[in-house]
Protein backbone atom coordinates (compact mmCIF):
# COMPACT_ATOMS: atom_id res chain seq x y z
CA UNK A 1 0.00 0.00 0.00
CA UNK A 2 1.33 3.44 -0.88
CA UNK A 3 2.23 5.69 1.99
CA UNK A 4 -0.16 8.62 2.37
CA UNK A 5 0.77 12.09 1.20
CA UNK A 6 0.48 13.11 4.84
CA UNK A 7 3.83 11.45 5.43
CA UNK A 8 5.83 13.26 2.79
CA UNK A 9 3.94 16.36 1.72
CA UNK A 10 4.29 19.59 3.69
CA UNK A 11 1.32 21.41 2.16
CA UNK A 12 -2.21 21.67 3.49
CA UNK A 13 -3.99 18.43 2.64
CA UNK A 14 -7.46 17.67 1.38
CA UNK A 15 -8.51 15.67 4.44
CA UNK A 16 -12.05 15.22 3.13
CA UNK A 17 -10.69 13.45 0.05
CA UNK A 18 -8.48 11.25 2.24
CA UNK A 19 -11.57 10.27 4.23
CA UNK A 20 -14.04 9.77 1.39
CA UNK A 21 -13.48 6.04 0.98
CA UNK A 22 -13.96 5.28 4.66
CA UNK A 23 -16.97 3.50 6.14
CA UNK A 24 -17.07 6.45 8.55
CA UNK A 25 -17.37 9.10 5.85
CA UNK A 26 -21.16 9.23 5.88
CA UNK A 27 -21.18 9.65 9.66
CA UNK A 28 -18.71 12.52 9.42
CA UNK A 29 -20.69 14.25 6.69
CA UNK A 30 -23.64 14.97 9.01
CA UNK A 31 -21.53 16.87 11.55
CA UNK A 32 -21.40 20.68 11.81
CA UNK A 33 -18.54 22.17 9.80
CA UNK A 34 -15.95 22.52 12.57
CA UNK A 35 -16.56 19.03 13.93
CA UNK A 36 -16.65 17.60 10.43
CA UNK A 37 -13.28 19.04 9.49
CA UNK A 38 -11.79 17.95 12.81
CA UNK A 39 -12.93 14.38 12.13
CA UNK A 40 -11.53 14.54 8.60
CA UNK A 41 -8.17 15.66 9.97
CA UNK A 42 -8.08 12.97 12.65
CA UNK A 43 -9.07 10.29 10.15
CA UNK A 44 -6.41 11.50 7.71
CA UNK A 45 -3.83 11.08 10.48
CA UNK A 46 -5.12 7.57 11.21
CA UNK A 47 -5.02 6.70 7.53
CA UNK A 48 -1.46 8.01 7.18
CA UNK A 49 -0.01 5.93 10.01
CA UNK A 50 -2.03 2.89 8.92
CA UNK A 51 -0.60 3.23 5.42
CA UNK A 52 2.90 3.18 6.89
CA UNK A 53 2.20 0.03 8.91
CA UNK A 54 0.73 -1.73 5.84
CA UNK A 55 3.37 -0.57 3.39
CA UNK A 56 6.03 -2.81 1.86
CA UNK A 57 8.85 -0.63 3.15
CA UNK A 58 11.55 -2.40 5.20
CA UNK A 59 10.50 -2.66 8.83
CA UNK A 60 13.21 -0.28 9.99
CA UNK A 61 11.93 2.36 7.58
CA UNK A 62 8.37 1.87 8.78
CA UNK A 63 9.52 2.26 12.38
CA UNK A 64 11.39 5.45 11.45
CA UNK A 65 8.36 6.87 9.62
CA UNK A 66 6.14 6.20 12.64
CA UNK A 67 8.75 7.80 14.90
CA UNK A 68 8.63 10.85 12.63
CA UNK A 69 4.87 10.96 13.12
CA UNK A 70 5.31 10.85 16.88
CA UNK A 71 7.64 13.85 16.62
CA UNK A 72 5.16 15.60 14.31
CA UNK A 73 2.35 15.17 16.84
CA UNK A 74 4.61 16.50 19.59
CA UNK A 75 5.35 19.50 17.37
CA UNK A 76 1.61 20.16 17.06
CA UNK A 77 1.34 20.35 20.84
CA UNK A 78 4.42 22.55 21.00
CA UNK A 79 2.77 25.01 18.62
CA UNK A 80 5.19 24.37 15.76
CA UNK A 81 3.39 22.04 13.36
CA UNK A 82 4.55 21.40 9.83
CA UNK A 83 2.31 22.97 7.22
CA UNK A 84 0.23 19.88 6.50
CA UNK A 85 -0.71 19.60 10.19
CA UNK A 86 -1.78 23.19 10.85
CA UNK A 87 -5.47 22.36 10.55
CA UNK A 88 -5.11 19.33 12.83
CA UNK A 89 -3.29 21.52 15.36
CA UNK A 90 -6.15 24.03 15.39
CA UNK A 91 -8.59 21.22 16.14
CA UNK A 92 -6.32 19.75 18.82
CA UNK A 93 -6.65 23.01 20.75
CA UNK A 94 -10.33 23.63 19.97
CA UNK A 95 -11.49 20.19 21.05
CA UNK A 96 -8.81 19.48 23.67
CA UNK A 97 -7.62 16.34 21.92
CA UNK A 98 -5.16 14.35 24.00
CA UNK A 99 -1.61 13.69 22.88
CA UNK A 100 -1.58 10.21 24.42
CA UNK A 101 -4.42 9.12 22.14
CA UNK A 102 -2.45 10.10 19.02
CA UNK A 103 0.58 8.31 20.46
CA UNK A 104 -1.52 5.22 21.25
CA UNK A 105 -2.63 5.05 17.63
CA UNK A 106 0.99 5.22 16.49
CA UNK A 107 1.88 2.51 19.03
CA UNK A 108 -0.81 0.27 17.56
CA UNK A 109 0.52 0.76 14.05
CA UNK A 110 4.01 0.04 15.36
CA UNK A 111 2.76 -3.37 16.47
CA UNK A 112 1.86 -4.15 12.85
CA UNK A 113 5.05 -2.61 11.51
CA UNK A 114 7.40 -4.47 13.87
CA UNK A 115 6.30 -8.00 12.95
CA UNK A 116 3.55 -9.96 11.24
CA UNK A 117 0.99 -10.51 13.98
CA UNK A 118 -0.19 -14.12 14.14
CA UNK A 119 -2.62 -15.34 16.81
CA UNK A 120 -1.86 -12.85 19.60
CA UNK A 121 -2.90 -13.78 23.12
CA UNK A 122 -6.11 -12.22 24.42
CA UNK A 123 -4.32 -9.50 26.38
CA UNK A 124 -2.22 -8.45 23.39
CA UNK A 125 -5.27 -8.42 21.12
CA UNK A 126 -7.11 -6.15 23.56
CA UNK A 127 -4.16 -3.76 23.73
CA UNK A 128 -4.04 -3.74 19.94
CA UNK A 129 -7.79 -2.99 19.66
CA UNK A 130 -7.45 -0.21 22.21
CA UNK A 131 -4.60 1.40 20.31
CA UNK A 132 -5.82 1.14 16.73
CA UNK A 133 -9.56 1.65 17.36
CA UNK A 134 -10.51 2.90 20.82
CA UNK A 135 -7.77 5.54 20.76
CA UNK A 136 -9.35 6.99 17.62
CA UNK A 137 -12.66 6.78 19.43
CA UNK A 138 -11.31 8.79 22.36
CA UNK A 139 -10.26 11.52 19.95
CA UNK A 140 -13.64 11.38 18.22
CA UNK A 141 -15.87 11.61 21.30
CA UNK A 142 -14.15 14.83 22.32
CA UNK A 143 -14.97 16.26 18.91
CA UNK A 144 -18.58 15.09 19.31
CA UNK A 145 -18.76 17.01 22.61
CA UNK A 146 -19.40 14.06 24.92
CA UNK A 147 -18.67 14.19 28.62
CA UNK A 148 -15.37 12.57 29.66
CA UNK A 149 -16.57 9.39 31.39
CA UNK A 150 -19.33 8.55 28.93
CA UNK A 151 -17.07 9.34 26.00
CA UNK A 152 -14.26 7.10 27.21
CA UNK A 153 -16.67 4.24 27.85
CA UNK A 154 -18.18 4.62 24.39
CA UNK A 155 -14.73 4.71 22.80
CA UNK A 156 -13.78 1.55 24.70
CA UNK A 157 -16.79 -0.50 23.65
CA UNK A 158 -17.48 0.85 20.17
CA UNK A 159 -13.81 0.81 19.23
CA UNK A 160 -13.54 -2.85 20.14
CA UNK A 161 -16.81 -3.69 18.38
CA UNK A 162 -15.57 -2.06 15.17
CA UNK A 163 -12.12 -3.63 15.30
CA UNK A 164 -13.44 -7.14 16.01
CA UNK A 165 -15.80 -6.69 13.06
CA UNK A 166 -12.84 -5.76 10.87
CA UNK A 167 -10.92 -8.82 12.07
CA UNK A 168 -13.80 -11.16 11.27
CA UNK A 169 -14.52 -9.57 7.90
CA UNK A 170 -10.88 -9.47 6.79
CA UNK A 171 -9.59 -12.93 7.76
CA UNK A 172 -8.58 -13.80 4.20
CA UNK A 173 -7.24 -10.34 3.37
CA UNK A 174 -5.13 -10.37 6.53
CA UNK A 175 -3.90 -13.90 5.84
CA UNK A 176 -2.82 -12.69 2.40
CA UNK A 177 -0.37 -10.30 4.07
CA UNK A 178 0.70 -12.95 6.63
CA UNK A 179 -1.40 -11.68 9.53
CA UNK A 180 -4.00 -13.27 11.79
CA UNK A 181 -5.60 -11.35 14.64
CA UNK A 182 -7.71 -14.24 15.99
CA UNK A 183 -6.65 -14.84 19.62
CA UNK A 184 -4.38 -17.74 20.44
CA UNK A 185 -6.59 -18.99 23.27
CA UNK A 186 -9.68 -19.39 21.06
CA UNK A 187 -7.67 -21.15 18.36
CA UNK A 188 -6.12 -23.51 20.89
CA UNK A 189 -9.54 -24.30 22.37
CA UNK A 190 -10.67 -25.54 18.96
CA UNK A 191 -7.46 -27.46 18.36
CA UNK A 192 -6.26 -25.17 15.58
CA UNK A 193 -2.49 -25.20 15.25
CA UNK A 194 -0.96 -21.74 15.31
CA UNK A 195 1.40 -22.24 12.40
CA UNK A 196 0.78 -19.52 9.85
CA UNK A 197 -2.17 -17.28 8.95
CA UNK A 198 -3.07 -19.12 5.72
CA UNK A 199 -3.34 -22.48 7.48
CA UNK A 200 -5.40 -20.94 10.27
CA UNK A 201 -7.73 -19.35 7.72
CA UNK A 202 -8.24 -22.72 6.01
CA UNK A 203 -8.89 -24.76 9.16
CA UNK A 204 -12.39 -26.33 9.18
CA UNK A 205 -12.79 -25.50 12.90
CA UNK A 206 -12.38 -21.77 12.29
CA UNK A 207 -16.13 -20.97 12.25
CA UNK A 208 -16.39 -21.84 15.96
CA UNK A 209 -13.61 -19.39 16.79
CA UNK A 210 -15.29 -16.71 14.70
CA UNK A 211 -18.67 -17.32 16.36
CA UNK A 212 -17.13 -16.60 19.77
CA UNK A 213 -15.44 -13.45 18.54
CA UNK A 214 -18.65 -12.30 16.82
CA UNK A 215 -20.57 -12.73 20.07
CA UNK A 216 -17.96 -10.61 21.80
CA UNK A 217 -18.35 -7.89 19.14
CA UNK A 218 -22.13 -7.97 19.56
CA UNK A 219 -21.73 -7.51 23.33
CA UNK A 220 -19.59 -4.44 22.72
CA UNK A 221 -22.19 -3.08 20.28
CA UNK A 222 -24.89 -3.61 22.93
CA UNK A 223 -22.81 -1.83 25.57
CA UNK A 224 -22.28 1.05 23.13
CA UNK A 225 -26.01 1.31 22.52
CA UNK A 226 -26.69 1.51 26.25
CA UNK A 227 -24.21 4.37 26.61
CA UNK A 228 -25.58 6.29 23.62
CA UNK A 229 -29.15 5.84 24.87
CA UNK A 230 -28.22 7.88 27.95
CA UNK A 231 -26.49 10.72 26.11
CA UNK A 232 -27.86 13.81 24.30
CA UNK A 233 -28.94 12.82 20.79
CA UNK A 234 -26.97 15.52 19.01
CA UNK A 235 -23.74 14.24 20.56
CA UNK A 236 -24.19 10.63 19.47
CA UNK A 237 -25.63 10.93 15.96
CA UNK A 238 -22.28 10.26 14.30
CA UNK A 239 -21.28 7.32 16.52
CA UNK A 240 -24.74 5.81 16.08
CA UNK A 241 -24.20 5.88 12.32
CA UNK A 242 -20.73 4.37 12.72
CA UNK A 243 -22.18 1.67 14.94
CA UNK A 244 -25.08 1.02 12.58
CA UNK A 245 -22.85 0.71 9.53
CA UNK A 246 -20.43 -1.65 11.24
CA UNK A 247 -23.19 -3.72 12.81
CA UNK A 248 -24.53 -4.13 9.30
CA UNK A 249 -21.08 -5.24 8.12
CA UNK A 250 -20.95 -7.77 10.97
CA UNK A 251 -24.38 -9.06 10.01
CA UNK A 252 -23.28 -9.46 6.39
CA UNK A 253 -20.11 -11.22 7.54
CA UNK A 254 -22.12 -13.66 9.65
CA UNK A 255 -24.56 -14.25 6.79
CA UNK A 256 -21.62 -15.08 4.53
CA UNK A 257 -20.25 -17.45 7.14
CA UNK A 258 -16.71 -18.62 7.80
CA UNK A 259 -16.59 -21.91 5.94
CA UNK A 260 -14.27 -21.89 2.95
CA UNK A 261 -14.37 -20.66 0.31
CA UNK A 262 -15.35 -17.28 1.71
CA UNK A 263 -16.50 -14.41 -0.47
CA UNK A 264 -15.59 -10.78 0.12
CA UNK A 265 -18.14 -8.88 2.23
CA UNK A 266 -19.60 -5.95 0.33
CA UNK A 267 -21.12 -2.77 1.71
CA UNK A 268 -24.87 -2.54 0.97
CA UNK A 269 -25.04 1.11 -0.04
CA UNK A 270 -28.81 1.58 0.18
CA UNK A 271 -29.00 0.14 3.68
CA UNK A 272 -26.06 2.29 4.72
CA UNK A 273 -27.83 5.39 3.43
CA UNK A 274 -30.95 4.36 5.35
CA UNK A 275 -28.88 4.15 8.55
CA UNK A 276 -27.53 7.64 7.93
CA UNK A 277 -31.00 9.04 7.29
CA UNK A 278 -32.42 7.34 10.37
CA UNK A 279 -29.99 8.95 12.79
CA UNK A 280 -29.18 12.18 10.96
CA UNK A 281 -32.83 13.20 10.85
CA UNK A 282 -33.92 11.93 14.26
Amino acid sequence: MAVSNLVVDDTEIDAAAATSGSSFYLAMRILPAAQRDAMYQVYAFCRAVDDIADSDMPRAERAAALADWRADIDACYAGAPRASLRALTRHIHTFHLQREDFHAMIDGMAMDAAADICAPDEATLDVYCDRVASAAGRLSVRIFGMQEEAGRLLAHHLGRALQLTNILRDIDEDAGINRCYLPHELLAREGIAVTNPMQIADDPSLPRVCATLAERAQQHFAASDAIMDREPRNQVKAPRIMSGVYRLLLERTLERGFDIPRTKVSKPKLRMLWIVARYALS
